[in-house]
């Protein structure tokens, strides 16, 4: 039966992408060469280890939406799911490398979004955990379907610039803010009612110079 290991050997922006991804660079290795791997059906969530870097004082402050005050995050820094991925691996013997395509949002209502954003430099710490099925065969043998082990897993670093890069090419300049239906309608008649031409300035006319001070 297949044994199957996992590791993340690089990453790079997705550039030709219709919404941004980040792609992982996903080495399959089975331990027996002589088995043929005819399909890998195969699922990874993929969580940020967020207890395995250390956070600058601006960090820390940029953070607290998520964790709190920095002097309770001995009881509130966590891991944070970032994503499920599915992916079918074509055929192959011993070991193989493939793409495995991470779509990513820029939806701030994302914990993984407030959190990626939050950080300036240094790396991401992340842990991809594997399950899925195996399709396979011996020669001379009929095909035969295993499950992958449930303690199959890899950690990557994957550095924040990356991140940072990919949302600079997708929203150059941008950033995207999802609000409910009736703060939407009651922001748009605060901007039809004072004549006010754009978005930007209908928000900058609401955060006022002493607010912005104390936020």
């Amino acid at each position: 039966m297949p044994d199957l290991a996992f590791r993340i050997e690089g990453c790079e922006v997705a550039r030709f992408s219709a919404t941004p991804e980040i792609v992982f660079k996903l080495h399959v290795t089975n331990s027996d060469p002589a088995e043929s791997i005819h399909t890998v059906v195969l699922r990874a969530q993929i969580q940020i280890e967020a207890t395995r870097r250390r956070y600058s004082p601006q960090a820390q402050a940029e953070l607290r939406d998520l964790f709190g005050e920095p002097s309770r995050w001995g009881q509130t820094l966590r891991s944070l799911l970032w994503t499920h991925v599915n992916l079918n691996v074509p055929a192959f013997q011993g070991s193989t490398m493939i793409d495995l395509p991470v779509p990513c949002t820029f939806d701030f209502n994302v914990a993984a979004t407030k959190y990626f954003y939050g950080l300036r430099d240094g790396d991401v710490p992340l842990c991809a955990m594997f399950s899925g099925s195996v399709f396979y065969s011996r020669e001379g043998e009929a095909m035969q379907v295993a499950p992958i082990s449930w303690d199959k897993e890899t950690r990557f670093s994957l550095p924040v610039n990356v991140w940072r890069d990919m949302m600079d090419s997708y929203y150059e300049g941008v950033a995207w803010l999802c609000l409910r239906r009736d703060l939407f309608e009651r922001l748009h008649r605060y901007k039809v009612q004072h004549g006010i031409p754009t978005w930007e300035q209908t928000v900058e006319s609401i955060l006022q110079p002493d607010e912005m001070v104390r936020a």
